[in-house]
Formats: structure tokens, sequence, C-alpha cells
């Protein structure tokens, strides 16, 4: 219900953004990429040297992207296979980028095993989510349910590092980290068991039309 208000109250705000790159003849693509770019950038050259303020502010000013491309794909008529490919990549790179900073931080100037240990796990099994969903729908499957979507993951994670940068005391992000890992295993079983209850009613349509 967060993702779906949020997103429909950011891409008003972002229409008439996503307008004026259309007029200059930017194009949906190159949002994308420089958004990805810039996350990617945010991410590793600020979290590592213990800048996490900055590298959230950073982050936050080019994770919008995501809303933009989209917005602007619309607009224009060229919304298409390929940019929805090239957007749901990307992500995975931005991801990657915003936890793997974290992995960097704590295991470098913060020099904390277990932080460091959560921020991978929710590296590893955000990708894991992404994939449980992707690899269901190349069979022809549906796996969209789950309590850690993305924007979810990103949001939590990219305030409470915010608030940590500022001084607000480590344990409110391994609170968020350790919430992530729970809801990102929930969701994987989830979309496991989704996915295995439209197998098996798959075999069972097959074998009485034997």
């Amino acid at each position: 219900m967060f993702n779906r208000f949020a997103k429909a109250f950011f891409t008003r705000v972002f229409s008439p953004v996503a307008r004026l790159l259309l007029r200059w003849g930017v194009s949906p693509d190159a949002v994308t990429l420089v958004g990805t770019i810039g996350v990617c950038f945010g991410a590793l050259a600020f979290f590592p040297r213990d800048e996490l303020f900055w590298g959230v502010m950073v982050v936050t000013a080019f994770v919008f992207s995501d809303l933009i491309d989209g917005t602007m794909a619309r607009m224009s008529g060229r919304s298409s296979v390929w940019g929805a490919y090239l957007d749901s990549t990307l992500d995975r790179f931005g991801d990657a980028a915003v936890f793997g900073g974290l992995v960097l931080c704590f295991a470098g100037p913060r020099d904390n095993d277990v932080m460091m240990v959560l921020s991978l796990a929710c590296l590893v099994l955000g990708f894991l989510v992404s994939y449980s969903r992707a690899r269901a729908e190349g069979l022809g499957m549906q796996a969209n349910v789950g309590v850690a979507e993305r924007s979810e993951r990103l949001v939590l994670t990219l305030v409470a590092t915010g608030f940590v940068g500022i001084g607000v005391s480590e344990y409110l992000l391994m609170g968020v980290l350790v919430l992530l890992v729970v809801g990102s295993v929930v969701t994987i079983f989830q979309r496991i068991m989704m996915v295995r209850r439209q197998a098996l009613g798959r075999e069972l349509t097959v074998g009485e039309n034997a």
C-alpha cells in the first residue's frame, strides 16, 4: 500500500521534470543510466569512508530517476520490454552499491562485524527476492507477493543510514537490517510457496487432461 500511494504521489511531483527532459530530447533510458551511476557513486564513494549522511543525500537525489524514467516512457509512448528490462537490471546495480557500501563501511572505518554481516545478508537476500520473482515469471507463473518489496527495503535502509550518519545510534540501522533480513526470508518463502501451488496445479491439470 505504501509503495502504491508513494509512487502515485511522486509521479505527480516529477511529471513536470519528465516533460521538461522530453522537450530537451533526453531519453528515458539515459535517465535510467544516469540515475544508476549517481546511486552507485553516492553509495560507493561516501559509505566506505563513513560519510553516511552525505552518501544518503547523493543516493536520494538520484534514486528518484526510477520514477522519472517511467513517467517519461509513458508520456512519450516509449514504454517497452527493453526499457523495463534495462530498468530492472540497473536497479540491481543500485541495490548492490547501497548494501555493498554499507558492508565496506562496517568492515572498515566503523569496524562492526555484526553490522557487516547484516548488510551482506541484506545484499544477498535482496537479490534472491528479485530472482525468485523473475524466475517464476520466466516459467510463466506469478510470484508478486511478499512483505519486503524493493522500494520499502531501500527507503528504510536510506532513512536509517542517514540518521546514523548524523550521530544516531547504530542500533537503529541494526534494527532495520534485522527487519529486512527477516522480511526478505519471509518474502522468498512466500514466493516459493506461491510458485509451488501454481506448478502443482499445472501438473494436476495436465494429469486430468491426459
